[in-house]
């Protein structure tokens, strides 16, 4: 390749990044010694930081007890709202449209309850083809459970033939032709399996416009592209915690209501505990008295040992801004593309994910023309201590996540990769 190893060392002493601050696991094979991980968009690694705050939590609980809730250093009653400053600047909204709960289908759920709201010929939903499988569940259940065919309901984007991601104009399109019958458009801010970062705010004005409410999946996007949600004027959003944001395996996800709909009582919501105001929580009244703000959503005791990695992460991407992460993913992204177009033309491999850098996140999607993603994933591991990952039958996804990737790990993949596939004959 024409990009060399030394080339690789050399841009990450010049961009170093913030590895330090991650635990990266040992390589099962190859010759280095750490792994040169590329999977930060299904798992995110673990934070330095992460173990002894939570260990602080735990030892709350063994010293206090149940007094834990208002005495620990970051009392339990209100430890939820020790996110929701950095959660509105991560994703570009004001505080009281943020909330951090449960996780994402269940979040997409009851942020649905309120918003899709199916009446006369305004019935149905707009979701990409491709979306995340747990997405199209979630939005044909949603149908049934409205008494309507999913089948007639849930209408799914599809590329142009020939092409591999959506093109703004004809989401547009769709929706203006279609805009007096669709109740929800729901998609995916950046696609998990392409890589593509939609135009968030051109789709939902064109929504709006035609009378829909617009939501969105970011659970590709938070931490890793900068979102202003308040001010392109989404209705809804959620969002997971343990991809880009390595909040760790399972972790809460988050919520989020424009401002035009907190408080107001024609919005209908499923309310527990939790959904009060906390002034009011501990009168153990029979009605909730909700905020005018997106912890109205919640329903539940918030899990302090769930929400404590997310703290520690948040505060790490408050500090290094999502500017700079966005600028040093540009450069990562496409230093691995360069590399790419290097292996691929030989190789029965098929660059998916746009090449503009403004209509992607750190994500580039590989689709092999030949073998099995998954069984190509396994080798790349095994024998070149690579973590990449597959998504069957035939896509490769590598995601140089900023905080913690290096281009040294890029060129690993690359040349692993060039080792690893034969050349067409």
């Amino acid at each position: 390749m024409t990009f060399t190893e030394d080339d690789a060392r050399r841009r990450d002493a010049a961009d170093p990044g913030h590895r330090d601050l991650f635990h990266v696991p040992p390589a099962e094979g190859g010759r280095y010694g750490e792994v040169a991980y590329l999977a930060g968009n299904s798992l995110g690694l673990q934070p330095r930081a992460t173990r002894d705050d939570l260990l602080d939590d735990l030892d709350a609980w063994a010293r206090l007890g149940v007094e834990g809730h208002l005495e620990a250093e970051r009392p339990w009653l209100p430890y939820h709202e020790l996110l929701t400053d950095a959660t509105a600047r991560l994703v570009g909204a004001l505080p009281a449209e943020t909330v951090v709960m449960n996780s994402l289908t269940v979040n997409l759920h009851l942020l649905m309850v309120s918003f899709y709201r199916p009446a006369g010929a305004r019935t149905r939903i707009v979701v990409e083809d491709t979306a995340f499988p747990s997405d199209s569940y979630a939005v044909r259940s949603q149908a049934r459970f409205h008494g309507l065919d999913p089948d007639e309901t849930v209408v799914r984007l599809r590329p142009r033939p020939g092409e591999d991601t959506l093109r703004t104009e004809d989401v547009v399109d769709l929706v203006r032709r279609e805009g007096d019958r669709i109740a929800l458009l729901l998609l995916g801010g950046v696609n998990y399996l392409t890589g593509e970062l939609m135009d968030i705010p051109a789709i939902t004005d064109a929504g709006r416009a035609a009378g829909a409410l617009v939501g969105w999946d970011l659970a590709h996007a938070a931490g890793n592209v900068p979102l202003r949600l308040h001010e392109w004027g989404v209705d809804f959003a959620a969002w997971c915690s343990y991809k880009y944001l390595n909040a760790g395996p399972g972790a809460l996800a988050g919520a989020f209501v424009h401002e035009r709909h907190l408080g107001d009582p024609a919005v209908q919501r499923f309310e527990g505990w939790w959904s009060t105001e906390p002034a009011t929580r501990f009168e153990m009244a029979p009605v909730s008295r909700p905020p005018a703000r997106a912890d109205a959503w919640q329903v539940s005791n918030p899990p302090i040992y769930a929400m404590g990695p997310v703290r520690t992460s948040l505060e790490i991407f408050d500090r290094v801004g999502m500017a700079a992460l966005r600028a040093r993913s540009e450069r990562l992204t496409g230093y691995l593309e360069g590399l790419l177009d290097e292996v691929a033309p030989t190789r029965p491999i098929t660059l998916i994910t746009p090449r503009d850098p403004a209509r992607r996140g750190s994500q580039l999607s590989l689709r092999l023309g030949a073998g099995s993603a998954g069984e190509l994933a396994k080798r790349l591991r095994h024998e070149h201590g690579v973590i990449a990952d597959a998504r069957e039958p035939n896509i490769l996804r590598a995601a140089p996540a900023p905080l913690y990737s290096t281009y040294h790990d890029c060129w690993r993949f690359a040349d692993a990769l060039a080792r690893t596939v034969e050349e067409a004959r």
